[in-house]
């Protein structure tokens, strides 16, 4: 059965999903983001906000910050999350991602945060829309979380691989009733299966 590998170089990035729905809907948004994501909306408007746009931004994340997004969203602003991270690895352990600080505004601000990244199946269709008609069915997302990379590709038709590098941890595979359709211990070992 052929396959299309989807690589990070090549398919739909959360940030450029992002940066679609933001210009498609006219939104102009807060940005909690780290400088070198955040340069990716320059040129878009961001006075007097209709949007708080939340990212991985340790920078961010402290009250003052997280409280004028808290006042926009309970003021009806929409919140758009570019995904809810449990936890992403940072040098040898692992840290709170960015799904923490999109709960605690979905919380505070009663509403529901539009998740435009993994595991969302709107970013899962704009990346396999890159390859020009291939069948979703065809192409393989790889990734070391299990839920967001995996089973969330697995939800929108595509193939979903789990590699056993970066976050993973031991028994990932088998934490949910939906399991990988294949297991990798390496980046390496999959290239060589696909190829």
């Amino acid at each position: 059965q052929p396959m299309t590998l989807a690589t990070s170089d090549i398919a739909a990035h959360s940030l450029t999903s992002c940066t679609c729905v933001v210009t498609r809907d006219q939104l102009r948004p807060l940005l909690l983001l780290e400088d070198s994501a955040a340069q990716q909306f320059s040129g878009l408007a961001m006075d007097s906000p209709n949007c708080v746009l939340v990212g991985l931004s340790p920078s961010s994340f402290h009250y003052e910050k997280l409280n004028q997004a808290f006042q926009l969203v309970v003021g009806g602003a929409r919140l758009v999350a570019v995904n809810k991270s449990r936890y992403y690895k940072r040098g040898s352990e692992l840290a709170l991602g960015t799904g923490a600080f999109v709960a605690g505004l979905e919380f505070s601000g009663d509403c529901q945060a539009e998740v435009v990244g993994k595991p969302s199946k709107t970013f899962f269709d704009l990346a396999v829309a890159r390859y020009g008609g291939v069948p979703a069915g065809e192409v393989l997302m790889v990734g070391d979380d299990v839920r967001d990379d995996v089973i969330g590709a697995q939800q929108a038709g595509l193939q979903g691989g789990l590699v056993r590098t970066g976050k993973y941890m031991e028994g990932d595979e088998n934490k949910f009733d939906v399991k990988p359709d294949f297991v990798f211990n390496s980046l390496m070992e999959m290239a060589q299966y696909v190829v």
